[in-house]
């Protein structure tokens, strides 16, 4: 039967009718039957396939019955077709599937309690799912190495390893950095780098997410924390300006990694090495005090000390007061800033701050531009946004003897931290320590992007929410934030409640974000079997 999508433009969708075990099912034709099943509601077990990678069918696992056909078939490895009968829960096939579990358990060490894996892996869920028994083997199991050094960032348990070959098919495909093989036949085949060659790919990384047990495992991570005290926060990667969807996983105010969401439609389910590291960072020097003349203040002294800095430059020496902006800050902040100078300081323009190209785009996710929100920005600013290159050419010639920069992009163009000093003000508003930060007559500490709920642009337009993952150190508060404290102790306008306020604030400004969306609450949730890994 064929199905007419809701939107009249959408193309039409044949649907394919067929049953499992005796229920009637349906899915688009082309539909592989393993999706099709699981979509239907079967507790169906595999281990080597995924989504986004070619089909092997090597683990054997998601046996079925498929019509009179004598032998079984992996589902797979086939396509759903009309009156197909698919069977699921016969006799044979579940004990097909229970014998293929402890085949592949034969090798397997049980040390589930130094596991990385446990708690998120597929092979100790299916084991409880579809056997739950004692090993029939008394034997000595095949030993294979452990703590094989693969990359800079990976690190293999070989007895570990079921040899599905997600990995294998991984770098191939998707990497394109064929540098993981099979080596060896029968019970003694391992995974090991080709000759020659390391796991170094810059998406190597995803290698320890579609892992179906513990084999791969992040040196970053390894033996950290257990992955169910871990909460997951939905966010968005600042590593460069593709926006990836991630998510965060934090215990007890620490963010221990990122993840891509288990979501084919978002990121197609992958993320780079670089922009899982991004929340290192946070970790790092941190302003999370505020100072005035290098002496640590209260927040309120510092901020009447920035306040009483800035008012001079209120008249006629408004002209004098630049306005640096980041291209890390959310939309949000970028609002509140360039709002706080063109409208209410009444400046010509705002100088923004980036990063330059890295020429790091690989075609894949990740792109040139390093600046998660200069896209963002720039809609904002409009026509006011001038470069760090006009801002040193300002610095220069006397014409701006005040500054307030707010956001953590390097001032790489207005000159060294001396060049900085020869300003009569200036005041910071930044969440990590750099040598801005440190030429500062009055430094704000602010709150860094996974630590803050606000919206960014990607290079596509896409507007994307940041959700509050732990909570900021010391004393520090989010840019918009401390930038209407700022507008409120200057007498020029009263305080925004919350960051949805200025984003509502911000789409009532500017018609091009009118689209944009604030999105639903999305609470943290604590990872279980139903958000594992595997």
């Amino acid at each position: 039967m064929t199905s007419t999508p809701s939107n009249p433009g959408a193309p039409t969708v044949e649907m394919v009718d067929f049953s499992v075990d005796g229920r009637p099912v349906s899915a688009p034709k082309g539909t592989n039957l393993l999706e099709a099943m699981l979509a239907a509601g079967e507790n169906l077990s595999y281990f080597c396939y995924h989504p986004g990678l070619s089909v092997a069918a090597c683990c054997r696992q998601c046996m079925v019955a498929v019509g009179t056909n004598p032998k079984l078939v992996p589902a797979c490895q086939m396509t759903v077709q009309p009156a197909m009968e698919v069977y699921s829960s016969r006799a044979d096939v579940l004990e097909a599937r229970q014998r293929m579990l402890e085949f592949t358990l034969v090798n397997h060490p049980v040390d589930c309690t130094i596991c990385d894996k446990a708690g998120e892996c597929a092979l100790q869920r299916h084991y409880m799912d579809w056997d739950g028994k004692d090993s029939a083997i008394n034997h000595a199991k095949v030993d294979k190495p452990k703590k094989v050094d693969l990359g800079p960032h990976i690190v293999l348990d070989t007895e570990r390893c079921i040899l599905c070959s997600r990995c294998v098919r991984f770098c191939q495909e998707v990497a394109k950095a064929p540098q993981l093989v099979f080596s060896r036949r029968g019970d003694h085949e391992m995974l090991t780098t080709a000759p020659g060659e390391r796991l170094d790919n810059p998406y190597s990384l995803n290698t320890v997410d579609i892992c179906p047990v513990g084999a791969l495992t992040d040196k970053d991570f390894r033996f950290k924390i257990r992955v169910w005290e871990l909460f997951s926060t939905r966010s968005t990667c600042v590593g460069c300006s593709a926006g990836c969807q991630t998510e965060i996983h934090h215990h007890r105010n620490q963010i221990y990694r990122l993840v891509p969401p288990k979501r084919w439609d978002m990121n197609l389910s992958w993320m780079c090495d670089d922009g899982r590291r991004t929340y290192k960072a946070i970790g790092g020097p941190r302003v999370s005090q505020p100072r005035v003349n290098g002496r640590q203040e209260s927040l309120k002294d510092a901020l009447d000390a920035a306040a009483a800095s800035l008012r001079p430059y209120l008249g006629e020496e408004r002209h004098a007061l630049g306005v640096v902006v980041g291209a890390d800050l959310t939309n949000e902040d970028a609002f509140a800033s360039v709002h706080f100078a063109r409208d209410l300081l009444g400046l010509a323009a705002v100088y923004l701050a980036d990063r330059p190209n890295d020429g790091r785009g690989d075609g894949i996710l990740r792109r040139s531009d390093p600046n998660p929100n200069r896209s963002g920005i720039l809609t904002i600013a409009g026509d006011t946004a001038r470069s760090t290159r006009d801002l040193a050419a300002d610095i220069a010639a006397g014409t701006v003897r005040a500054l307030l920069v707010v956001g953590d992009s390097p001032l790489s163009d207005a000159g060294a931290p001396e060049a900085l000093r020869q300003l009569a003000v200036l005041v910071v508003q930044a969440s990590i320590a750099s040598p801005t930060s440190e030429a500062a007559s009055v430094l704000l500490p602010a709150a860094a992007w996974a630590e803050v709920d606000g919206t960014i642009t990607n290079y596509e337009g896409r507007v994307q929410r940041l959700r509050a993952a732990v909570e900021p150190p010391g004393l520090a508060r989010p840019h918009w934030d401390l930038i209407g404290r700022l507008a409120r102790l200057l007498g020029l306008e009263a305080e925004r409640p919350s960051p949805e306020a200025v984003f509502d604030e911000l789409r009532r400004h500017h018609p091009s974000m009118a689209h944009a969306s604030w999105g639903e609450p999305m609470r943290a949730g604590q990872l279980r079997f139903a958000g594992r890994r595997g």
